[in-house]
């Protein structure tokens, strides 16, 4: 019983490998999207999604390696230098979409990571300019 109750949401859906597919194929479509790429200073998507891998393990309960490396996430202070708008915010979920369906994660999983990452989208919008 203890063993269930040290479980997390991280543990649940499969681990790093999980998040490691969810990630690859949302890179995957950012790298031939005409608005996100461009936000991405690396013209090498592999440290970005680096980085998002290890927020995202440390955030669902996995590893805290993003903290111990890179500190708070601050999440909007470090999207302040790049226009995120509506259309930004549309491109990032409708890739993260993608990746998510790649997972076939149960739908309780599957609902729960996708409201904490609509949420994060939308917190993440810092300008209405187009």
């Amino acid at each position: 019983m203890n063993d269930l109750l040290a479980r997390s949401f991280y543990d649940d859906v499969g681990g790093r490998p999980t998040f490691e597919k969810l990630v690859t194929e949302f890179y995957r479509g950012v790298a031939g999207d005409p608005v996100l790429k461009p936000m991405y200073p690396e013209e090498d998507l592999g440290p970005a999604a680096e980085r998002l891998l290890l927020f995202l393990e440390q955030y669902w309960g996995g590893p805290s390696t993003y903290g111990e490396t890179r500190g708070h996430p601050r999440l909007r202070m470090r999207h302040m230098p790049f226009k995120v708008n509506p259309d930004a915010r549309d491109r990032w979920l409708h890739h993260m979409r993608a990746a998510l369906d790649t997972l076939e994660l149960s739908p309780l999983h599957e609902a729960e990571l996708w409201a904490y990452l609509e949420r994060a989208a939308h917190a993440m919008v810092n300008t209405f300019d187009e």
